[in-house]
């Protein structure tokens, strides 16, 4: 298994991403991938502690068992709330953070997402997009109901507006949407992003630049097998 992780600050002061990635066995592993809700004090801090915790706990969980369930998850973003909890030593409650989760595991992949940061399934070899994680956004809500169009939802003033995030301190924590993926084949890509690279590519974009990276790694493997 490889991945390759990126990230940029763009033009604000500081970073608000985090990603934590853990190696648990062959073919098994986990990715996190948080955005700190931008305006918000503290945004870094929220995603750095909920991708910790959550990679900490599903570390410890995955090592002792081969198939990752979605009452291990659970678990996970229970402590992960509890780390953000922690994290606001004034009780302010005005910091938050998107949530992306990826669990290879024996019995496939376990999917996990609550805000705006997205996860993709792409298959290269036929072209596919098996799976786009679905944006807990105010605008995907509106372009659903059919109050605005899809080229809208790039130029709408409400574009930033997050229906479902982690922040600390919530009377009723928002839930993740969980998605169990047992068709993995050798050559498939899993993208995981936040809404800062959405903005600057559309799927057909995102998704030629991952074929073109799988067609390089063809040619390279081709060549050393020779």
């Amino acid at each position: 298994m490889k991945y390759i992780q990126f990230s940029e600050k763009g033009p604000r002061m500081n970073n608000e991403d985090c990603s934590n990635v853990v190696e648990v066995a062959d073919k098994r592993a986990l990715f996190v991938v948080c955005d700190g809700m931008g305006g918000l004090d503290k945004g870094e801090v929220a995603s750095e502690s909920v991708s910790k915790a959550i990679g900490h706990m599903a570390e410890v969980i995955h090592s002792a068992v081969p198939v990752f369930t979605d009452e291990d998850f659970c678990q996970c973003l229970s402590k992960a709330y509890d780390a953000l909890d922690a994290a606001d030593v004034n009780n302010e409650a005005q910091m938050g953070t998107t949530m992306t989760f990826l669990c290879f595991h024996d019995g496939g992949c376990l999917v996990a997402h609550i805000g705006d940061s997205r996860i993709y399934h792409r298959r290269p070899s036929t072209g596919e997009i098996l799976y786009r994680s679905r944006d807990h956004s105010l605008v995907q809500q509106l372009y659903e109901m059919g109050e605005i169009g899809y080229w809208e939802m790039k130029t709408s003033p409400k574009k930033n507006i997050v229906m479902r995030a982690m922040q600390p301190h919530q009377e009723t924590r928002a839930k993740a949407e969980l998605v169990h993926i047992t068709d993995i084949r050798p050559g498939d890509y899993f993208y995981m992003c936040t809404d800062g690279m959405l903005e600057k590519m559309e799927d057909d974009e995102l998704m030629s630049i991952i074929g073109d990276i799988a067609r390089s790694e063809e040619r390279r493997v081709g060549k050393e097998c020779r």
